[in-house]
């Protein structure tokens, strides 16, 4: 009886030995770690996006047009992707500095929009310096964060208000103008205009006097129906070698029909730029159409076409990135975030830089 003991002891000690010594080895021989938690899990699962030093636009420096890309300082085609921001008048909490970081930092996004309301209830029109400030304190903060950005005329009647378009637009090229980080757009969304007789007339005569003191950045310029006719500029395009066009949608809404106007474009060798998009339907509210924004988002990809998403606000809408009364400094929790700010936050870390 001891003997059988001991025999059974000794077989079951080389037993625990042998179990122990496979339960820390790899098939290959390689040991692996003791805590799966302290693996590098950079190693295992690479980013898509590993860091860059510098910032983008040390990286990529003055921008310009070439047929329907935009290329960089060393003729590399450059996607930008980021946010935009609501009507400066009802959102203006957003303008700060710190949102412009926090977008940089933690949503990737290299490029933010400022979209200054213009003459919409108390905006540009009837207090410019209020609002003109709010525009000012994000360039200065995308230049210091070393991203680009949009100074858009938020406007739905632009041609009405043009003599005050061409005084704002030369303030900021006379201010900013020597700065490869801007990029001016000239007109929102036009309603139901011609494009021959009136937009492109207002477009050329506020672009002549952005030229006067930046001949080197580029200008975005409205479309009609609410930028949404880009194939009625084809054959009649504006005379500047640095212009692209706008093109805004909404994907529960604009699906494939608009995307054919848009290679129409396109194939006419005619830059585009989503200035402003939404993951919902026209409204900035309703369903969020998962499927028909990942279509949207590979036709951009594929056609090089950069973006900004419609808007940094906590406006109750479901094509607000934010819920009531998240922070004006940034350093939102995903808590905080919306299921189309999720959504569109999941792109710009995926698909851009990161810089140090």
């Amino acid at each position: 009886m001891l003997k059988k003991t001991n025999i059974l002891i000794v077989c079951m000690l080389i037993f625990f030995v042998g179990f122990s010594c496979d339960s820390t080895s790899s098939s290959s021989g390689e040991t692996l770690p003791e805590n799966p938690t302290e693996t590098d899990t950079d190693a295992e699962d690479p980013s898509p996006n590993p860091p860059a030093s510098g910032t983008m636009v040390s990286l990529h420096g003055q921008l310009r047009v070439e047929g329907t890309n935009i290329v960089d300082k060393n003729n590399e085609v450059v996607q930008l992707r980021g946010m935009s921001l609501f009507w400066s008048q009802w959102m203006g909490q957003y303008y700060t500095s710190e949102v412009v970081s926090w977008l940089k930092s933690d949503w990737q996004c290299t490029v933010v929009r400022a979209a200054m309301g213009v003459e919409d209830f108390d905006g540009y029109i009837t207090n410019p310096d209020r609002e003109k400030q709010k525009v000012f304190t994000i360039i200065d903060a995308a230049i210091e964060q070393g991203i680009y950005v949009i100074v858009d005329w938020h406007s739905h009647h632009a041609e009405d208000y043009e003599e005050e378009a061409k005084a704002f637009f030369t303030e900021v090229a006379q201010k900013y103008g020597n700065q490869p980080n801007i990029i001016y757009e000239l007109y929102n969304e036009p309603l139901d205009v011609s494009w021959n007789t009136v937009l492109k007339r207002y477009h050329e005569a506020v672009l002549a006097e952005i030229r006067k003191y930046d001949p080197d950045n580029i200008v975005v310029c409205g479309t009609r129906n609410w930028s949404q006719e880009v194939d009625e500029v084809v054959g009649n395009k504006i005379n500047d070698t640095n212009v692209a066009y706008t093109m805004h949608y909404y994907a529960a809404t604009h699906k494939q029909e608009l995307r054919a106007k848009a290679q129409v474009a396109l194939d006419n060798n005619l830059a585009l730029f989503v200035t402003e998009y939404g993951t919902t339907d026209y409204s900035g509210d309703g369903f969020i159409d998962v499927n028909e924004s990942n279509t949207w988002w590979e036709f951009l990809d594929d056609n090089n076409i950069s973006w900004c998403n419609w808007s940094v606000a906590d406006k109750e809408e479901n094509s607000a990135i934010l819920k009531p009364n998240a922070s004006s400094s940034g350093q939102w929790p995903d808590s905080d975030i919306t299921t189309s700010g999720l959504l569109v936050r999941e792109q710009l870390r995926s698909k851009n830089p990161k810089f140090e």
